[in-house]
């Protein structure tokens, strides 16, 4: 990666743009870096500031290791997929999301949409998002809302390099892939770990294994022993996308990771989801699971209308341009909304936390 130090003459051209990239857990990585390629088609340059996670930046990628560099840098932008970006971070903090809301709840609250205050621009998925976020804005009228879909997905609409995940795999059979939330409350990866163990030794299908980033260290080691030659495991650095565009159908619970399943027109099976619905074939007995994957092969007519018809109005844009389409909507905001919207709350307290965080004391 490059050294912080080479900023120096970065800041000194004027005519180009300067994002910054928060980021605060391993999926920031892969939701972040079809935003820089967007930046860089434009002649702009990011920096990435990493918060407690490894470090797993390229040669040709730029490292800012402390809040002074973030200041001198002093980027346009700061984009963040998680629900904090520090406030003393110079730049319109723009949030990108990450992942979609599947449907978990905190108390009577719905965590996805909680605003708290630390945001310029939201950059919304699809027109359920977008609803909600409106709504908010409305009512709180310190922030802007533009619908850009979801810079992960990108590479997802893009053809998958050769050789494919499939080919790799050599296998001609149904390709089934397991994910699951890291939640135990929603989470299902302990409970169907002997079935899918169970199933994967039949041989009728290949399954394909990736649990949450997050998920307790000893589920992970049950499923790493269950490998076999109709079982992979992937590990959680891994790219999930070719695992998505190679399965033909998904066994989950209550994960994110589903919906973008289905934006493939793919079938999902769940179980004992949070959200059930017309797009998903949701049981309730490990026994049903079987014969639902079955029914979820065979495509039937009114299964996958339900799934475009979510589809649709979950994530509408399969063009692979919504970084472009998140640049654009920052462009609109500094240009024509900045300091031009209610002030943000104080949030005294907040902004303590943040600082105590990152070892911050300046005001």
């Amino acid at each position: 990666m490059l050294e912080s130090g080479a900023l120096k003459q970065l800041s000194l051209v004027k005519s180009m743009n300067r994002y910054l990239f928060f980021a605060t857990q391993l999926y920031c990585y892969s939701i972040l870096r079809p935003l820089q390629e967007a930046i860089r088609r434009r002649g702009d340059t990011v920096a990435w500031y990493l918060y407690n996670i490894p470090d797993l930046l390229t040669e040709d990628e730029i490292l800012l290791e402390s809040v002074q560099a973030v200041q001198h840098y002093n980027p346009d932008a700061v984009y963040a997929p998680t629900n904090w970006v520090p406030d003393f971070f110079p730049g319109v903090k723009v949030q990108v999301f990450h992942g979609f809301d599947a449907g978990k709840r905190v108390g009577t609250r719905q965590e996805h949409a909680r605003i708290r205050g630390i945001y310029d621009l939201y950059c919304t998925q699809g027109p359920s998002t977008t609803r909600v976020f409106e709504a908010k804005a409305e009512q709180y009228k310190h922030f802007k809302v533009t619908e850009t879909g979801w810079t992960m997905l990108d590479t997802l609409f893009q053809p998958e390099a050769e050789p494919t995940l499939r080919d790799r795999l050599a296998t001609d059979k149904p390709v089934i892939l397991f994910g699951s939330t890291f939640s135990p409350t929603y989470s299902a990866a302990r409970i169907l770990a002997p079935t899918i163990q169970k199933l994967s030794q039949t041989g009728r299908w290949h399954w394909l294994i990736n649990l949450h980033p997050k998920m307790d260290s000893d589920i992970v080691t049950t499923y790493q022993n269950m490998q076999n030659e109709h079982l992979t495991f992937f590990d959680k650095n891994h790219d999930t996308m070719p695992l998505l565009r190679t399965a033909d159908a998904m066994l989950c619970d209550t994960s994110s990771f589903l919906l973008q399943f289905l934006l493939l027109n793919k079938p999902v099976v769940t179980f004992n989801t949070a959200t059930p619905g017309p797009h998903v074939i949701d049981v309730h007995n490990i026994e049903d699971i079987e014969p639902a994957i079955e029914k979820a092969l065979n495509h039937s007519p009114e299964l996958m209308q339900s799934i475009r018809t979510f589809g649709d109005d979950l994530h509408p844009y399969r063009d692979g341009k919504s970084s472009e389409r998140v640049l654009q909507a920052t462009d609109d905001f500094i240009a024509n909304y900045m300091g031009k919207l209610k002030p943000k709350p104080f949030n005294l307290w907040r902004k303590i936390q943040m600082r105590k965080r990152m070892k911050y004391y300046h005001w």
